[in-house]
């Protein structure tokens, strides 16, 4: 199923909504995204892994997804599900308050006023597709309205699932991506074969841990392009890579884009938002 919204967001756009209903439509594999994902499931059911942890969606419910959130959704086999996503980049929140709450980790979330909720995300859809002279302002307002009703009225209710063992390795992944890690260590350190390791991780997260490992950290080297002044060499080294080639060709294996190259059309789009005030679409 093609993303419509995601390649939005990669024309430049700060805001994006979809509305997608499908079967057996699973991710290929876990991902990320430079920008917010607020995720809210219509009908059926969803389970959304989120880093190292494992959540089971309900009609009704909302997911978060945070910038730089490894994460990726599954189905059980023949249930029928319809969701509307909506992206957005930080600088499209009106509060900064209200960013660094949704900052701190991915949410599972039922609202109070759901139905209040769900009219904005479709007013939100219909405006992106009205798109005339003040669809970008009203798409700017919708979007906060959303975010402050969902903070005011919304209470935590979807637990982790149980950890399996595969869950355990996906967080010691997370807690040591930084450094070196084999594949035969890995196994050895959980007592299982690497065959069966592979195997298993592999129908867990639709990645290979190599995979896996490679975008954790080009993920948290994007961040500390953003959020820092540091060199490419010193991020690359930050973030577990032994040498500069390998950082330069694994990040650009996973983002099509050089690492000097993703620095600088970061911090383009930063000026001209800067420029505008109000972020353009």
């Amino acid at each position: 199923m093609i993303d419509q919204a995601g390649l939005r967001m990669d024309k430049g756009y700060q805001i994006a909504c979809e509305r997608i209903q499908g079967v057996n439509d699973n991710m290929a594999k876990s991902h990320y995204h430079e920008y917010f994902e607020l995720y809210y499931l219509e009908s059926g059911k969803r389970y959304h892994i989120a880093d190292d942890t494992l959540y089971c969606l309900n009609s009704g419910e909302f997911i978060l997804f945070p910038p730089y959130v490894m994460h990726h959704s599954y189905g059980d086999s023949g249930v029928s599900f319809k969701r509307l996503v909506l992206y957005f980049t930080k600088e499209m929140i009106a509060v900064p308050g209200v960013t660094d709450v949704l900052d701190q980790h991915a949410w599972v979330y039922k609202s109070d006023e759901k139905n209040e909720t769900h009219a904005l995300l479709r007013a939100l859809l219909k405006e992106q597709e009205f798109n005339d002279n003040y669809s970008e302002e009203a798409l700017y307002f919708i979007l906060n309205q959303i975010l402050i009703l969902l903070l005011r009225n919304s209470t935590e209710t979807a637990k982790p699932e149980k950890q399996s063992r595969i869950t355990s390795i996906i967080h010691y992944l997370h807690e040591n991506y930084t450094y070196p890690i084999t594949l035969n260590e890995l196994a050895e350190q959980f007592y299982l074969s690497p065959y069966y390791l592979c195997r298993e991780f592999k129908k867990y997260t639709n990645s290979t841990i190599v995979q896996y490992i490679n975008s954790l950290r080009v993920g948290h080297a994007q961040r500390l392009f953003m959020e820092t002044d540091k060199s490419v060499t010193e991020i690359s080294k930050i973030v577990g890579f032994s040498n500069v080639t390998h950082f330069n060709r694994v990040y650009r294996s996973v983002t099509g884009l050089s690492p000097s190259k993703s620095r600088k059309q970061a911090k383009e789009r930063s000026a001209a938002m800067e420029r505008h005030g109000i972020p353009g679409c």
